[in-house]
């Protein structure tokens, strides 16, 4: 989602710290305009598919859904808000947070040390399409991601890195035919943020068959777990 020139950047910020959360709004909202904002799982992806964000800034540790913070609201919040993007501004630099919020499909990861002009450039990098990580995390996405780095300026995929390296996973490009019809309709309640639970009573089977079937679809699709199954499905538009 690239934008045109001029065009007014539409921003969600999602932090627990609500003094926090103030001030980046005061900090970005000159620059940007904010569509909302929110403190826990629920709320955030409640508001992120009601306001429609060209940009979340979120942060990786958030109460409340299921416990999965700001991954959680990623991947539940993908099916609501397709063409959103999401910039992880996060205290933490630990390697289990920067990989978790990325893998789910994250277009950058920066920590709360950043400048208020450099936080301000990464959101309108992210808007723009380009993937952005703060220098001290590059050297670790570099390793997670075991792809050729890109050192400033743009790839053939068209991926600008600002001041670090990006790497993005890659996905299986496998047909969603090699999957059994109940294997696809699990697939999609999954991709959708059900819990096995949910899906369980949802397709009226039990939570052991669910399980067998998502271990059947990760390994013909060639994926490792729920948030790469949500971004694939989500890329082919299919959920």
């Amino acid at each position: 989602m690239a934008m045109s020139e001029g065009e007014t950047i539409r921003v969600g910020v999602v932090d627990d710290h609500e003094m926090f959360r103030a001030g980046v709004i005061s900090t970005i909202g000159k620059d940007f305009e904010i569509v909302g904002q929110a403190g826990d799982v629920d709320s955030a992806i409640e508001m992120i598919g009601r306001t429609q964000p060209d940009v979340v800034l979120l942060d990786v540790h958030v109460p409340g859904g299921q416990g999965g913070g700001g991954s959680e609201i990623l991947l539940r919040s993908v099916p609501l808000s397709p063409e959103t993007l999401y910039l992880a501004l996060s205290v933490s630099d630990a390697p289990a947070d920067v990989g978790a919020v990325i893998r789910a499909g994250a277009r950058g990861y920066v920590t709360k040390t950043i400048t208020a002009e450099d936080l301000i450039a990464s959101i309108r990098q992210v808007a723009d399409g380009y993937a952005v990580f703060s220098p001290k995390l590059a050297g670790f996405v570099l390793t997670a991601f075991t792809r050729d780095a890109v050192g400033g300026g743009k790839s053939g995929s068209g991926t600008e890195v600002v001041g670090s390296e990006t790497l993005e996973p890659e996905y299986s490009a496998e047909d969603i035919d090699v999957l059994s019809p109940r294997e696809q309709e699990v697939m999609r309640l999954i991709a959708r943020g059900y819990s096995y639970k949910e899906v369980a009573s949802e397709l009226f089977i039990s939570v052991k068959t669910v399980e067998t079937h998502v271990s059947a679809v990760l390994r013909k699709l060639q994926l490792s777990n729920r948030g790469e199954l949500a971004r694939w499905a989500a890329h082919r538009r299919i959920v």
